[in-house]
């Protein structure tokens, strides 16, 4: 490791090295060799003179790309893709004229691109998928659990531990059917030529449209995709950038979220995130247990959710057939949004699996506002015993309004049972209002809504994608 010189926190501390490998100069020039061999194996195929033997060079070198050849032709060159072909050249003394043969630089680097973008996707999508997995597993297991809910953080009707996560796990599901549509919409640039006419091939192939036509549907195939884009301009189209980008917008801002719920839910001592037996909270404070891994999902999802921008505004910035000024951008915003979604997904994966749930602290908070809740149900068991609805709520509103002073002004506990019983009005014992203090009893349908959402949704995406299922994140720091 360099210590003189900066060093990407993405790769050194939040990456996994499968994605880091993904955005690596091993898998973009290897991918480079790919397509020059797709593309000259196409040319043979469609008629040029084009011998197995180079074809044949060409594939035993595919791998081992000689980077000292290459490095040193740039400086003389100034471009690299003219360098990488010399260099595969130096290697393929007999394929080195075919190498690159009607192509323009964006054959390869834009292809490249979306071969990249498109295992990277993958990679989110089998890391999301898991933390979807955990996500219902433990919405599952705290189905039933009831718990105070919150409407602009303010105590409200209660729900379920499980129910709330299962909110959670809805906007991951939408986020994977983004990312599904995305993924199955992925298509290469093709080889088009310098501004996308395929003029080159009609020199190469004497203008004979059909043998042109043949160019981009083989080189697709050969590469593991179903189609190219069917026009372009020197470019594919970096509306393509800023589709992929939205989607991990779209997750991280999921992602977000969550963390922030769990932090809030930290804050009341009602669920933690994992807290290692060594980890230190504060360097001042011995005694905190931070959500820092929640707030690390937080810091790198609102990088995400900004860097959606570089693509947005570098598609609407081209000018006609291409510029170059996508470049630079594309090779920091692509990338790094795909490392920091990386992490965020590895992140929620550790945190969803290790999260810790304390019910006597949820059912202690819950018992203290249930009281208020139980006032209409309380109302209406007052009427069935004779009383007058319309006495019985402004009673009942006064005795909350004293019930909430207590609590606020004076720091008691809520007595709003107390006062009940003390009034004549609602002919009810503290014995008779404290049987109606069951939590289960005002959670609605929680439970039953969570089994269905499980078993209707997530279930079926998830026997779907069974053979993606059982990864562990490494968390880094």
């Amino acid at each position: 490791m360099s210590t003189d010189r900066y060093q990407s926190p993405l790769s050194e501390r939040y990456a996994s090295r499968e994605m880091q490998y993904l955005f690596s100069p091993d898998m973009k020039f290897r991918t480079w060799r790919k397509l020059w061999i797709a593309l000259a194996e196409t040319e043979k195929e469609l008629g040029l003179h084009i011998t197995q033997e180079q074809i044949d060079e060409l594939k035993a070198h595919a791998e081992d790309i000689n980077y000292d050849v290459a490095k040193a032709r740039e400086k003389e060159v100034r471009h690299d893709v003219m360098s990488h072909v010399y260099a595969y050249g130096v290697q393929c003394p007999k394929a080195k004229g075919i190498i690159h043969l009607g192509a323009t630089s964006c054959y390869v680097g834009d292809n490249t691109d979306i071969i990249v973008m498109t295992e990277a996707l993958k990679l989110v999508r089998k890391k999301l998928v898991n933390v979807m997995k955990e996500l219902a597993d433990f919405a599952d297991r705290y189905k039933a659990q009831p718990t105070l809910a919150f409407t602009h953080f303010q105590p409200a009707q209660p729900t379920t531990v499980g129910k709330r996560a299962t909110l959670w796990l809805q906007e991951f599901f939408l986020d994977l059917e983004d990312l599904d549509y995305v993924l199955s919409h992925m298509k290469l640039l093709g080889s088009k030529g310098t501004t996308g006419t395929q003029a080159s091939f009609l020199e190469l192939f004497d203008g004979n449209q059909e043998i042109i036509d043949k160019i981009d549907p083989m080189i697709a195939k050969k590469m593991g995709f179903g189609a190219c884009y069917p026009v372009s301009g020197q470019t594919y189209s970096r509306k393509v950038d800023t589709r992929v980008a939205n989607v991990l917008a779209g997750i991280a801002a999921s992602a977000h979220k969550m963390s922030n719920d769990i932090r809030l839910l930290q804050h009341l001592k009602e669920v933690e995130e994992p807290f290692e037996k060594s980890q230190i909270g504060s360097s001042a404070m011995a005694y905190k247990r931070n959500p820092m891994r929640s707030e690390r999902i937080a810091s790198l999802s609102r990088y995400v959710m900004v860097d959606a921008l570089n693509p947005a505004i570098t598609s609407a910035t081209q000018w006609f057939e291409r510029t170059l000024d996508d470049s630079a951008n594309k090779r920091l915003s692509i990338p790094e949004g795909f490392l920091a979604v990386d992490g965020i997904l590895d992140l929620c994966l550790n945190v969803v699996d290790g999260l810790v749930v304390y019910p006597k602290v949820i059912e202690k908070r819950l018992m203290s506002e249930l009281p208020f809740m139980a006032t209409e149900n309380i109302m209406m068991d007052a009427v069935k015993a004779g009383g007058d609805r319309q006495e019985l709520h402004e009673r009942i509103r006064t005795l909350s309004m004293e019930a909430g002073r207590n609590v606020k002004e004076e720091g008691k506990d809520n007595n709003l049972l107390e006062l009940i019983a003390a009034d004549p009005a609602f002919n009810m014992t503290l014995e008779d209002l404290q049987k109606t203090m069951d939590p289960s009893k005002y959670v609605g349908r929680a439970k039953e809504q969570t089994e269905t959402f499980l078993t209707d949704v997530i279930r079926p995406v998830l026997e779907e994608n069974k053979e993606l299922l059982g990864i562990k994140a490494e968390i880094n720091v």
